[in-house]
């Protein structure tokens, strides 16, 4: 009988970047909770400290380090740690995200800072680490996208509610998507498996969006309701485990049958 997939991931070496928000620490717990050796990396040290904190407190291991994903030397200065201290880097989450756009009409300096972090960056890092796991013959990136990577803008979502999409996201993200099919086609042949998840819109009970929003996005899901952060973490666990390892250039959208409906 065939060895069943593992969807543990127990002794697997795996750097986060971005975990200090919502959606974050909620992949944190989630790895973390599946025994991975997990590694959070962000320019936010006093974040960093209160994410160690709370998860240890929790019964959870996790350690930090600072990185700049602006500034390549940066991070190959964190890749040659993480290799000096645990000797492999068996996979990455790409979480980070800077949204410094907040309407269609802003000054294009916002424009180019959100490109410098969710463009530049994203491919720095994505080479940066995605080049030491080539060079074992291994590994899995997984990259946070959104539904709004594969959709257009709905303003009727919007309307009255004080909340916008700026355009800005919806560039990046979609970028994020189709460079993920191109970098799964370039370390393939490596051994690397890189993937993309598509979150639908999720709830924060501590920063709630608008009323007549949550009652107008559920209409446009099949669940009817925002997802819950923790739900987004599956997905990102099995992209992760020996469960997918014949998974590659893959979009999985986690948004409650948004983008199918």
């Amino acid at each position: 009988m065939p060895d069943v997939p593992s969807f543990s991931l127990r002794d697997k070496v795996i750097v986060q970047f971005g975990g200090t928000g919502h959606l974050g620490r909620a992949l944190v717990a989630a790895l973390a909770g599946h025994q991975a050796t997990l590694i959070v990396a962000s320019r936010n040290r006093h974040s960093l400290a209160d994410l160690a904190s709370s998860e240890g407190a929790a019964g959870r291991s996790v350690a930090v380090d600072e990185v700049d994903i602006g500034a390549e030397a940066s991070l190959l200065a964190l890749r040659d740690r993480v290799l000096a201290r645990h000797g492999r880097i068996d996979g990455i989450v790409f979480n980070a995200v800077s949204r410094p756009m907040k309407s269609f009409n802003d000054d294009l300096a916002a424009w180019r800072s959100s490109m410098e972090t969710n463009a530049t960056g994203f491919f720095a890092t994505v080479r940066a680490f995605g080049d030491a796991m080539a060079a074992r013959g291994s590994g899995s990136i997984v990259n946070i996208a959104s539904q709004m990577g594969v959709i257009g803008m709905n303003p009727w979502l919007y309307e009255g509610t004080g909340m916008g999409a700026p355009p800005d996201y919806f560039f990046h993200k979609g970028g994020m998507i189709n460079l993920t099919r191109y970098l799964a086609s370039h370390y393939g042949p490596k051994g690397v498996r890189v993937n993309v998840v598509s979150p639908g819109g999720i709830y924060n009970p501590d920063k709630p969006q608008a009323a007549a929003f949550l009652e107008r996005y559920g209409k446009m899901t099949m669940l009817g309701r925002m997802a819950n952060a923790p739900e987004i973490s599956g997905a990102v666990v099995f992209l992760l485990s020996d469960a997918s390892t014949y998974v590659t250039g893959a979009n999985f959208p986690v948004d409650g049958g948004y983008t199918a409906k």
